[in-house]
């Protein structure tokens, strides 16, 4: 068998089962995070040679418009329900939204949401940067939400998951500590950089809105159902679990969407079991249970 590309080593295999166990603050069985993916998209991007932007020729006036919907109606709805029900938001930004619509970061921020980086737009993506350009848009993350929201970021999820070899290093270099962008496991794991560990933060693309609906062709329901079986799971499995609910507002902010939505913040928030929460309180609380691999 030819051998292909050697595993870069960023992590161990640790198998499932065998773990030690751990419990979340307050005696959780399962952290619960909602993660609004609050994005800006331009009509008429710049060409990447290895990505379109717009699946029709530009400007793509369709694609552009659904997804304003997001920041002029459908992040009000969502919002509105997360904070009737008790949920924070841990945000993953389009940077250049602080200065597109900064009343809608504004408002996130308000509610107590935390900030972490999605690059600068959604329709610029990482492929076929060189370093000193992917340096640029950390330190432009970094300052941008410094100076909107006073928070300094801590976590990163690659603009339209596009990626580079040197981004996790990167972000690690930057004094970032965990990133979104692995997929790879139900629980937070250490991942090793030039500079240190990045603990890899589970985020879905399993349950992300943007896969229900645009992937699976799910109704409103069967979206609910499934996140409540998701939930579930998680919540009866014997150690510290991590459900992350991927969202874009103008998927789950419609208003045919956003009751069954409800429905599933209604139905967790009712559950002792689950510890409601953000991206970086989780990193927080996995780090001093696990001093050790981080060490």
């Amino acid at each position: 068998m030819q051998e292909g590309a050697p595993d870069p080593g960023l992590y161990d295999f640790t198998p499932y089962r065998g773990r030690r166990p751990f419990a979340w603050p307050n005696g959780g069985k399962v952290a619960v995070w909602v993660s609004p993916n609050l994005e800006y998209y331009e009509i008429d991007p710049p060409a990447n040679p290895h990505r379109k932007a717009w699946t029709r020729p530009h400007p793509d006036v369709v694609g552009y418009a659904h997804r304003d919907h997001a920041n002029r109606v459908g992040h009000w709805r969502m919002a509105e329900v997360m904070s009737k029900h008790g949920f924070p938001g841990s945000v993953s930004l389009s940077v250049a939204l602080c200065q597109h619509h900064p009343e809608v970061v504004a408002d996130a921020n308000a509610r107590g949401w935390e900030f972490f980086s999605h690059g600068i737009y959604n329709t610029r993506y990482s492929y076929g940067m060189d370093e000193a350009q992917e340096r640029a848009i950390i330190e432009d993350s970094i300052r941008t939400v410094r100076e909107a929201t006073g928070q300094t970021i801590r976590g990163w999820l690659a603009p339209a998951l596009t990626h580079t070899p040197r981004t996790l290093d990167l972000i690690a270099e930057y004094g970032l500590d965990y990133t979104c962008d692995l997929y790879h496991d139900d629980q937070p794991f250490p991942v090793r950089t030039r500079s240190g560990h990045l603990i890899s933060m589970p985020y879905s693309l399993e349950v992300n809105d943007h896969y229900g609906f645009f992937i699976y062709n799910m109704s409103p329901r069967e979206y609910a159902r499934t996140l409540i079986a998701q939930f579930e799971r998680l919540a009866a499995e014997p150690s510290g679990t991590v459900m992350c609910i991927p969202l874009h507002s103008y998927l789950i902010g419609q208003p045919h969407r956003i009751g069954a939505f409800e429905e599933v913040l209604r139905h967790i928030a009712a559950d002792p079991r689950a510890w409601v929460t953000r991206s970086g309180d989780i990193a927080d609380a996995w780090r001093a249970a696990h001093p050790e691999a981080l060490a």
